[in-house]
């Protein structure tokens, strides 16, 4: 696959529809060889209910929604007694009760627990666009920086991009089991 070529998507409702119209189209293009490159392009879109090529290209993508929480929320605070290791108890400290990253750390232990909160929340095994990886860092931080947190959660390997930065993939990764202790305590806020 050439990186630097445009993604176009292709969301078809029904599957059986959809192979029953190209195969009519095939079937009238009268072609005895196979179809060119552009002459396919143009048959898959016309089966999948467009005008042509362009139309399909032209059509407003799907969204990926991330779900931002809709209630407003507190800072989390753990009881004083609570036997939590300081730099969890710090980490915690940047969020709210929503799981939303408030601010961005100083201290770097605390940033990379505050990374694994935003890593857990991005999808597995998906080719995302850097819009992508914004919306789902929008919805989880309150202070509109997701270059910073993008640029950081691939430093520290919990995301991969492409060299071009066009594609980004969350790093399926295994949690310490501090981090986990962090993520249990942070997704146990919210509830």
């Amino acid at each position: 696959m050439n990186p630097s070529r445009e993604l176009v998507p292709l969301s078809i409702a029904d599957l059986s529809l959809f192979s029953k119209n190209l195969r009519r189209l095939l079937a009238e293009s009268g072609a005895d060889a196979l179809p060119g490159h552009v002459v396919l392009l143009n048959l898959l879109a016309k089966s999948a209910g467009h005008r042509n090529y362009q139309t399909l290209r032209a059509a407003p993508r799907p969204e990926i929604h991330a779900e931002p929480p809709t209630v407003p929320s507190e800072p989390i605070v753990l009881p004083r007694g609570a036997n939590v290791p300081r730099e969890t108890r710090r980490a915690l400290g940047h969020f709210d009760t929503a799981g939303r990253l408030l601010r961005w750390p100083t201290q770097f232990a605390v940033q990379q627990r505050a990374l694994w909160a935003l890593w857990v929340r991005l999808p597995a095994r998906r080719d995302l666009t850097e819009a992508d990886v914004n919306r789902y860092l929008g919805a989880y931080h309150a202070f509109g920086d997701p270059a910073t947190l993008r640029r950081e959660l691939v430093n520290a390997r919990l995301l991969w991009r492409t060299p071009d930065c066009r594609t980004y993939r969350k790093e399926m990764r295994r949690p310490a089991s501090e981090e986990r202790e962090f993520l249990a305590l942070l997704l146990a806020a919210g509830e």
